[in-house]
C-alpha cells in the first residue's frame, strides 16, 4: 500500500502488511543506542521552540524479559529467521552479554530479516546509524544479506566537531550502511560541482561565453596500431578512431593551441561536465536548521534523503521507513515523485508527518494518502485507550493539533493534557486553551476539576475529551463556566466545552476561534523532475579509450 502512514509496532506491520519483494528503496534511522533522551519540541505562540518537552520515545536499552522473549520468539524460534542469523545471535549473546547493546541487536536484528524479505531484487536498503553499534550492526547485515551485498559505508559529518575536545577527538559524525538485495540494483550516478572548476576551465568561446578546457586527444596506450595515423600534419597514436576525429573537428571541438608543438587538443565545456562523483564522506549536507527545523530532535536534512532516494530509486519506485519519526524520508520521497510508506510507533510522529505533508505539499490523508492504525471510531479508540493511555491522550489532543502535555509521568499533568493559543482582544494578547482528555467513568468532578485548571491557569477556554458520553450533571457544570466574549470575532464562546471522541470523528468540533496548528510549519515544498536510472551490477562505471 504506496503512500501509507502506518502507526504501530514496525515489525508487526512488516509481518502484516508489506508483501514481499514489494519495496524498491529502504532508508531507516533507528533511535541509536546512545542513552540519550529524545525530545520533540514545540512552538511556543511567538514561534520561537518551547522551552518545554516531550519525551517522544527513550533511546534507552536494557535487557528485560520482553527482551528474552523477544530474542527467543522473533529470532531463535521464528521460522522465518534465517538459520545464519540464529546461529550469529546466539553468539553475539555469548560475547556481546545480555546487555544494553545486546539489547538493541534483538531489537534491530528481526526488522533487518523483514527488511530484507520486503525489498526488490533490485533494491537497497540504508541504514542509518551511529559509531557506537555501526560495527555490530554490519556483522548483523552481513549476516542477513551475505556480506557480498555490502556497497558502502558512508560517513556523514552532521556537524563541527565540539564537546569532549580535551579527553579525546570530539565525534562529529554519523554512519550509513548501504547493502543491496541482489544483482543487478537500481543505482542512479551522482556528481558534485567541480571546486577548482574555475581554475581547470579557463578559456572562455568567443560568441557564447562558454567556459573550457583544453584536453589530451593521445592515447595512453602507445601500442594501438590502429589509432596510428597522421592527423592535421601530426603523426600519433590518437584516442578516437580517424573517423570520430573529423567529426568532432566538424563541429568544432578540436583545436590546434599555439605553442603547444601543434597537437591538436579536445575543447571540453564545463556546462556538459557531470562533476565530480559523490564519494562515501559527505561533508556538503549541514543538519536541519532555519526554517527546515521542525523541532523534532533527531531530525535529518532533506537534502541528505533527497541524495539516497535520487542514487537508489527512480520515479514511482516505492520508498520505505519503518521508523520515520517527523518524516523527512517521506517528504524527500514525494518530493521526488517516488512512492512511500511510512510507519511510527507514536501518534505523536503520526500526526507530526501529517501536518508536514500538508503544509509542505498540501496533502490530505484520505485523499492523498492513507493512515492505518489510527482509530476512526469510538471504539477503536477505547482499544488504544485500553492499549496505552498516554498515546491514546496524544492521539485525542492531535485531532486538534494541539501540543501535548509535557511530561507522561502519572499525576504529573497539573490537569493539563493538551494546550492551545489564539490572539484575542483590543491588544491582541494572547491566550490559552486548556484540553483535557478522559478514557472513560467520567463524572462532574473531573469537569469541576477542569474549571479550576482553567482559572489556576488564566486560560479563556477549556476543553473536555471524552470517550464516554457526558453526564446531565456534567452539561449543566460546564454550562455554569460562562462565556469567553472575542473582542476580534464579535462572538461568545462557552469557556468549558465538552466532546465525545464520537462526535469530534463525526465532524462536530469545538466552538473556537481561529487558532494556529501547535505543530511547527514544513516550508513548501516544490515536487521536482526526477530521472530514470539504470540497472549496474557494481556502483560505477569506467571510461575507457574508444577504437
Amino acid at each position: 500500500m504506496p503512500n501509507t502512514l502506518y502507526y504501530g509496532d514496525n515489525l508487526d506491520i512488516l509481518r502484516g502488511h508489506i508483501a514481499d519483494e514489494s519495496v524498491d528503496l529502504v532508508y531507516l534511522d533507528p533511535p541509536f543506542n546512545s542513552n540519550a533522551s529524545y525530545n520533540v519540541l514545540f512552538k511556543e505562540r511567538t514561534g520561537e521552540e518551547s522551552p518545554a518537552q516531550i519525551r517522544a520515545f527513550t533511546d534507552t536499552w536494557e535487557w528485560t524479559q520482553e527482551t528474552e522473549r523477544t530474542y527467543e520468539q522473533d529470532i531463535i524460534l521464528h521460522p522465518g529467521t534465517p538459520a545464519a542469523v540464529k546461529d550469529m545471535m546466539s553468539a553475539f549473546r555469548q560475547f556481546v552479554g545480555r546487555n544494553a547493546m545486546m539489547a538493541y541487536l534483538v531489537m534491530m536484528t528481526p526488522r533487518l530479516v523483514e527488511l530484507r524479505r520486503v525489498l526488490k531484487p533490485t533494491g537497497i536498503l540504508y541504514l542509518h546509524c551511529d559509531p557506537t553499534a555501526s560495527h555490530y550492526l554490519k556483522i548483523v547485515l552481513d549476516t542477513v544479506f551475505g556480506k557480498e551485498s555490502f556497497r558502502n559505508e558512508i560517513t556523514w559529518r552532521r556537524s563541527h566537531p565540539k564537546g569532549l575536545a580535551f579527553t579525546r577527538f570530539a565525534s562529529n559524525h554519523d554512519v550509513i550502511l548501504a547493502y543491496s538485495s541482489g544483482e543487478p540494483v537500481t543505482w542512479n550516478a551522482t556528481y558534485t560541482a567541480n571546486p577548482r572548476a574555475f581554475e581547470q576551465y579557463t578559456h572562455i568561446e568567443e560568441g557564447t561565453g562558454r567556459r573550457y578546457q583544453l584536453t589530451s586527444l593521445l592515447n595512453p596506450n602507445p601500442n594501438r596500431p590502429n589509432l596510428t595515423y597522421e592527423f592535421k600534419g601530426v603523426t600519433k597514436v590518437w584516442r578516437w578512431t580517424r573517423e570520430r576525429m573529423e567529426q568532432a573537428d566538424q563541429n568544432g571541438l578540436i583545436v590546434v593551441p599555439r605553442g603547444g608543438n601543434g597537437i591538436p587538443r579536445l575543447k571540453r565545456y564545463l556546462d556538459e561536465q557531470e562533476g565530480i562523483p559523490v564519494g562515501d564522506t559527505w561533508e556538503d549536507i549541514p543538519i536541519a536548521a532555519g526554517r527546515e527545523r521542525l523541532g523534532y530532535p533527531t531530525q535529518k536534512p532533506l537534502a541528505l534523503l533527497e541524495r539516497i532516494i535520487q542514487a537508489s530509486s527512480n520515479e514511482e519506485d516505492v520508498v520505505l521507513d519503518p521508523f520515520c519519526g517527523c518524516g523527512t524520508a517521506v517528504a524527500a520521497a514525494e518530493k521526488l515523485n517516488r512512492q512511500w510508506i511510512g510507519i511510527d510507533i507514536t501518534h505523536l510522529a503520526v500526526a507530526l508527518m501529517k501536518s508536514r505533508l500538508k503544509t509542505a505539499f498540501g496533502l490530505e490523508p484520505g485523499q492523498d494518502y492513507e493512515v492505518v492504525g489510527e482509530p476512526q471510531d469510538a471504539g477503536s479508540a477505547r482499544a488504544l485507550w485500553e492499549q496505552d493511555p498516554f498515546q491514546f491522550q496524544f492521539w485525542a489532543v492531535s485531532l486538534l493539533q494541539g501540543q501535548p502535555q509535557l511530561d507522561q509521568r502519572r499525576g504529573a499533568d497539573g490537569g493539563i493534557d493538551g494546550t492551545l493559543h489564539f490572539i484575542d482582544g483590543p491588544k491582541r494578547s494572547a491566550h490559552k486553551i486548556i484540553i483535557q482528555v478522559k478514557g472513560g467513568n467520567v463524572s462532574v468532578s473531573q469537569v469541576r476539576d477542569l474549571k479550576g485548571v482553567v482559572e489556576r491557569e488564566q486560560a479563556s477556554l477549556g476543553l473536555f475529551i471524552s470517550l464516554d458520553e457526558p453526564t446531565g450533571p456534567m452539561k449543566t457544570e460546564a454550562a455554569s463556566g460562562g462565556f469567553f466574549h472575542s473582542d476580534i470575532w464579535q462572538k461568545d464562546y462557552p469557556k468549558i466545552q465538552i466532546r465525545t471522541i464520537s462526535e469530534m470523528l463525526g465532524g462536530h468540533g469545538f466552538d473556537l476561534p481561529p487558532h494556529p496548528s501547535m505543530y511547527q510549519a514544513a516550508q513548501r515544498v516544490q515536487r521536482t523532475e526526477g530521472h530514470q536510472g539504470e540497472l549496474l551490477a557494481s556502483p560505477g562505471k569506467t571510461e575507457e579509450a574508444e577504437a
